[in-house]
Order: structure tokens, then sequence, then C-alpha cells
């Protein structure tokens, strides 16, 4: 049974890039959100989120429009997560066009994320989350031998700049940075193996980066765990590699990243990360728009 016929199960692409830098009806990434799943439960949410079969869907399962207020919940095709950002972006542009533009505070299991959405010179709406506070360690040698293992790559292949690192922002990810764009655009990895590896760990992507730039990055995001090869756009992911930055020492004062994804699969996204020396958040902003899709 086809459980969405009886749902309003709006999809929204987050963290697509503006029009001149590759903006098009395969940008960005892919989101279910569900306004109002107060009459759900655990089980129907993860139903309705495997029919759905992005990355992540959200639901709101309680909310007060007066306050601007709402309790969100997270789902993969396979698991529920603590937190995701690219469908935070998009549930906050969904509420904007309903309620107006402004702040907006999501209650998640995560914690508390308080989201501003704001109507940009273009017209198109956008939203800033603000993570929980991020931490950061390095990687233990049996995680990172178990990731290049599955991932066909070798330590060789790493940037000794940005050592390997688990991140947090919500919720964990490996953070693996290479020194060559050609090795982050020839992924191929064993998606058992690495789901395997990423459950035992309790992470939840994998955070694989290139620096173009001190304010420039290039990232793709291995998903098993959630059912998904790849992610286009992952805020969680940004939001713990800018701690991750701050904890290095790479950012002494307020700076503002780029993190460009979903380039090698076609789905060319955007992510804008605001990072603080003096805040153990980080800010993460994305456009965000419907898409007409086929159920």
């Amino acid at each position: 049974m086809n459980i969405e016929t009886s749902l309003d199960v709006l999809r929204y692409a987050a963290f697509t890039p503006v029009p001149s830098l590759g903006a098009g009806p395969r940008s960005g990434n892919p989101a279910g959100v569900v306004l109002d799943a107060s009459a759900l439960d655990e089980a129907a949410m993860q139903a309705v989120a495997a029919e759905v079969g992005y990355s992540e869907t959200a639901f709101v399962t309680a909310r007060d429009d007066a306050q601007r207020r709402f309790r969100l919940r997270y789902f993969s095709p396979l698991a529920e997560v603590p937190f995701c950002g690219h469908v935070t972006i998009a549930t906050a542009v969904a509420l904007a066009e309903r309620i107006g533009p402004g702040e907006l505070l999501f209650d998640t299991p995560a914690g508390q994320i308080p989201v501003s959405t704001t109507t940009g010179a273009d017209g198109a709406l956008r939203a800033t989350l603000t993570s929980v506070p991020t931490r950061t360690r390095p990687a233990l040698p049996e995680e990172l031998d178990g990731a290049l293992a599955a991932l066909g790559w070798s330590s060789g292949d790493l940037d000794p700049g940005l050592p390997p690192h688990v991140a947090f922002g919500g919720v964990q990810h490996l953070v693996l940075a290479t020194a060559d764009r050609a090795r982050l655009a020839d992924l191929d990895y064993d998606f058992d193996a690495l789901a395997e590896l990423m459950r035992r760990h309790d992470w939840t992507t994998l955070q694989l980066v290139w620096r173009e730039s001190a304010d420039r990055f290039h990232a793709r995001d291995p998903f098993p765990v959630g059912g998904v090869v790849e992610d286009p756009a992952t805020g969680a992911a940004a939001a713990a590699f800018g701690g991750y930055l701050r904890a290095l020492g790479l950012v002494t004062r307020p700076t503002a990243i780029t993190i460009r994804q979903g380039e090698d699969m076609g789905r060319p996204s955007e992510l804008l990360v605001d990072i603080d020396p003096a805040d153990p958040r980080v800010r993460v902003t994305g456009r965000a728009h419907p898409i007409a899709e086929a159920r």
C-alpha cells in the first residue's frame, strides 16, 4: 500500500546553487517533508521515508505556528537519524513559504536547532541553521585503516594538512581529506564493508573533502548506513567540518567557507558555512525550492 496517498509529502531540493553556478532541475539534495506528522507513529514514518526514497525525509510531529516552534524527526530509507541538515533547510523553507520568513526553532533528537529564513535579492528563500555545539577528535588507527580499506584509498592519498578526524555537528562523520581532486572524483567503494564499519563506530556519513583554497572545499559523502550510495549535500557534515577547521586552528577569526558537493554525481550543491572561533556552534546556509516528481 502506498502510504503517501493519505499524506501531503512535499519534495524540495536543498542547497541548490545560484543559477550562475549550476542550479538546475537536478541540482541540490532532494528531501521529503511532511509538515503534519502528528498522527504517524515511528513505523509509519519509516515506511513513508522508504517509499519517498530520498536520503532523508523530515516529519513535523508537533508545531506551534504562533511561536514558530516545531518538533522534527528525521528518517532515511533504512533508519531514523538524530539530525539531518539538508532536510532541515528544506523544512524551514517549506514553512517560510506558508507562514512567512523569519526565525524558527526546531526541536530535534540532537537538540534545539534555531533556523533563520530570509528572502534573497533574487527572490529565492534561503535558510540558515545553527548547529548544536560541535566537537572533533583524531580518528583512531583502526578507524582510519578500516575506512581506507573500504574506500580503496591509501594513506598517501590523504592531505597531511587536514588530518583524519571524527567530527560531530549533531551526528558523527569521519572526515578524510585527499590531496588530489582526481582521487575525490574517482569514488568507488565497498558499500557493505563501509556500512558495517560506520554502524560499528556510529558514523552517519564520511565527509570526503578536497581543499581548493582556504575558504573553498569540495566534498563527497557516502551514506551506506542510510541505504544511499552518496548524499549530494550534507548540512550536518558541513557543520561538523566547520567545527573541525576551528579545532585545528585553521579558523582564527569569523570566517565563511563554501563547500561544493554533488558535482561528481551530477547534482551540484552549494553549502555556505560560517565559523566563529568564539562560538562552538556553526551556521550553515542554503537555498531550497520545491521539485516536481512523480510519486
